[in-house]
């Protein structure tokens, strides 16, 4: 019997997936714990149009990333920091801190996660760093740090 899973199922399959099973797990366990429904005209039509919107809105993320990451190329932002005679900082500049620049002086929401630093910028100087926007889609931009 063909059915759609509606969940994903461990060592079954994922959830969308159309698969063959056995008509006796189908009728005693799938459907009525509703983990899957039977693959009729009407359920295939739905699972195709619930597949076309998932790849519409996620080509248009896509398309939006390599946008913002080529206006990216442009962006610099500029931290004041007290420092010593050195270039030595007191204190650091986060990954926080630069999505929250970013999001205050370009409107840019991002994840401070998706910005790639591997370690807090603890001297003067222009850094630059990379922001992680989509699957396989980045940007850079400059942090400038200056003293106060």
């Amino acid at each position: 019997m063909k059915v759609i899973l509606l969940q994903d199922i461990k060592s079954v399959g994922k959830k969308g997936q159309v698969l063959d099973a056995a008509d006796g797990y189908a009728r005693n366990y799938l459907l009525p714990k509703k983990l899957a429904v039977i693959a009729d005209a009407t359920n295939m039509n739905e699972l195709k149009t619930k597949q076309d919107a998932n790849k519409y809105k996620k080509d248009m993320s896509l398309a939006n990333a390599k946008e913002l990451s080529e206006k990216m190329k442009n962006y610099e932002l500029v931290f004041k920091i007290k420092a010593g005679e050195n270039g030595k900082t007191f204190g650091s500049v986060t990954a926080k801190d630069i999505a929250d620049e970013l999001n205050k002086k370009y409107f840019v929401e991002v994840d401070k996660k998706k910005v790639c630093l591997n370690d807090a910028i603890k001297s003067l100087g222009i850094y630059n760093i990379e922001i992680k926007l989509f699957e396989g889609v980045s940007g850079t931009i400059k942090v400038n740090i200056v003293a106060e």
